[in-house]
């Protein structure tokens, strides 16, 4: 499902004499459906880097991200788009929203953009928000006014909100109290039973022993720095 193949990226620093940074080199690894696959290495290793480019935020200098049929690095715009909406999901750390709009509707948001009907759409995020324990009285304001925690939780509920066959996870679990760390990890199992392919950052070792299969160290494809 997720496929990438001899995969690099690099950086140019031109406030810094052009200096190129090697982030990834060579990078090759697949992701089955029902796979959770960990990215591992200390940090600066290029987890998160490599998770920006098979999610199409970075551009790759060489290789091939395959995502199901469609090649990410040589995709238009609009299918990398697409991709998003259907078939990749991406839980990041930080939740980012548009102000203003009720917490339901940006759970829901992901439901109706791949045609599911209102009414749909905010059940599935109403049985979500409860399962991640958001009270009620929360649901109709804004989550830029929530705590970190609370933000946490509700992009989780996004994440998870439409049925991707292949999700980016990074640190999902970061931060929850027992209770909530549970409903995460849970989440995460139902969705690897249901065949979807997930990568993850997981600093948790015992939430990375639970969910994941396998790990992949990334500092094995880091070079290092070159002039």
């Amino acid at each position: 499902m997720i496929d990438l193949k001899d995969v690099s990226k690099t950086f140019t620093l031109h406030n810094q004499g052009s200096a190129v940074i090697e982030v990834v080199n060579d990078v090759s690894l697949s992701v089955a459906p029902g796979e959770c696959v960990a990215l591992t290495g200390a940090s600066g290793a290029g987890k998160s880097t490599l998770m920006r480019m098979i999610y199409g935020n970075y551009l790759t200098q060489a290789g091939s991200i395959r995502i199901g049929d469609v090649d990410i690095v040589q995709a238009e715009p609009r299918a990398v788009i697409a991709l998003r909406r259907e078939v990749l999901g991406y839980v990041s750390q930080f939740l980012r929203v548009v102000p203003r709009v009720p917490t339901l509707e940006v759970v829901a948001e992901p439901l109706r953009a791949v045609g599911v009907s209102a009414g749909a759409a905010e059940a599935r995020a109403a049985a979500l928000l409860e399962k991640l324990n958001i009270p009620q009285r929360l649901w109709s304001l804004s989550p830029t006014t929530f705590s970190g925690g609370e933000q946490q939780r509700v992009n989780i509920a996004r994440g998870f909100a439409h049925a991707y066959p292949a999700m980016l996870l990074d640190e999902p679990t970061a931060s929850l109290d027992a209770t909530n760390r549970e409903v995460v990890l849970s989440l995460i199992e139902e969705a690897k039973a249901s065949g979807v392919a997930i990568i993850g950052i997981f600093h948790d070792e015992a939430a990375r022993a639970r969910v994941c299969d396998r790990e992949i160290d990334v500092s094995a494809f880091t070079p290092g720095v070159a002039a």
